[in-house]
């Protein structure tokens, strides 16, 4: 009986050990897959894969902003929010992640990654999917953006995958290229804390441009209609713009933190997200403020936003369209990526954001026979790879 009791053991133990290397071997595959990069085969299953298990993690991710929305959730989003349609697309999210992981890992295709899109997916419907109450919270909480982050990485991929695939500029460039990773956690953290960066940059506006405001001033700005008004207010946003952007590149230590920027060597909807997180404020600090302190309708504010929201993403994508004339009024992909090339021609050149004719008139526009440079990246190529390296990098004592 004892002997038969010890087999018996070691059988199980022999059992648990191997469940658990299956387990190791199974994350050890996605974890090499998600550290990989290159072009994307037709047929192996790998592009359904992806889609899956993007869907399963957002889903994940949505099903946690339900049950704690009071600090996973932007109260300027939250209160916009049809909860219904959140729950059909949140439903829909989830059939899709679950069918096709389920597929794919039967038929032996990147067996992997779908199993633990399966297991993402399982969590999210033992977490309640998209049936989680919502009662009543408290609003004035601190807060991720959450939401922010998967609703902006959801309409980024499909708008900006879209324009790359129908109008490329470099045709063979991966969709994940290399240092895509970190990119994506630039994203990722920007968009997270994007509540206390709003904090921080609505301060220092009110304390470092507080006494400049003229209420008077503020009313005529106001009494402006609205297109001519928005006019005005991009082109300020766009003159204080280039004169910060100016400064990181003739100033060494701010070049510290704006060195990190440029260390992107493709350029992509996603390469426009790598930023220090201190440029970041600064730079929101040195736009905004301006636009306080002139009272500019908020309305006429909120689409500004969503201007330099998209130019921001746009204007690194890889993308070429026939812009014509237009190119010396406006800031295009064909213009900015001029600026993040390490080609002689282009350094310190380029650096308005939505107006090209800043640059031509103040002679810092790029001067070239060619449409775009064929190379990207800081000269010399100093910056480490990998986010948290990178949020280091301007407090190292030797620099490149």
């Amino acid at each position: 009986m004892a002997d038969t009791t010890s087999q018996v053991k070691h059988r199980v133990r022999e059992a648990v050990s191997q469940h658990a290397n299956k387990v190791e071997d199974v994350l050890q595959d996605t974890t090499d897959i998600l550290k990989s990069h290159g072009e994307l085969k037709p047929g192996d299953g790998m592009i359904v894969s992806i889609i899956a298990f993007t869907l399963g993690f957002l889903s994940l991710l949505g099903v946690l902003a339900f049950h704690f929305p009071q600090y996973l959730t932007t109260p300027e989003l939250r209160h916009q929010y049809s909860v219904d349609l959140l729950r059909h697309v949140l439903f829909g999210a989830l059939l899709l992640a679950g069918a096709f992981s389920i597929c794919n890992a039967l038929l032996q295709r990147q067996r992997s990654l779908n199993v633990v899109t399966v297991i993402m997916v399982l969590l999210a419907v033992a977490g309640g999917g998209s049936r989680v109450p919502v009662g009543n919270f408290p609003d004035h909480t601190p807060y991720l953006g959450l939401d922010w982050f998967i609703l902006d990485l959801l309409g980024s991929t499909t708008v900006f995958l879209l324009l790359e695939k129908l109008f490329p500029l470099y045709r063979k460039q991966a969709v994940f290229r290399p240092e895509w990773q970190t990119d994506l956690a630039h994203f990722g953290f920007n968009h997270l804390l994007v509540g206390l960066a709003l904090v921080v940059v609505n301060f220092l506006i009110h304390h470092v441009f507080g006494w400049l405001v003229h209420a008077d001033f503020q009313l005529w700005v106001a009494s402006i209609s609205f297109v001519p008004q928005l006019l005005l207010c991009v082109l300020v946003a766009d003159l204080m713009e280039y004169a910060a952007h100016r400064a990181y590149h003739e100033v060494p230590f701010l070049w510290r933190f704006h060195a990190v920027h440029h260390s992107v060597k493709s350029m992509d909807w996603l390469a426009g997200s790598r930023q220090h997180i201190l440029e970041l404020i600064a730079t929101r600090v040195m736009v905004l403020g301006p636009l306080f302190v002139l009272g500019f309708d908020q309305q006429v504010v909120n689409t500004y936003i969503i201007i330099v929201g998209f130019q921001a993403v746009f204007n690194h994508a890889n993308v070429h369209l026939p812009w014509g004339p237009l190119r010396y009024i406006f800031v295009t992909p064909d213009f900015h990526h001029w600026h993040h090339s390490s080609e002689d021609e282009a350094i310190d050149r380029n650096y308005a954001a939505h107006f090209a004719f800043i640059d031509h008139l103040f002679g810092t526009a790029v001067k070239s026979t060619r449409a775009f440079p064929h190379k990207y990246r800081v000269v010399g190529d100093y910056v480490p790879d990998g986010f948290a390296r990178q949020q280091a990098f301007p407090f190292r004592r030797q620099q490149g």
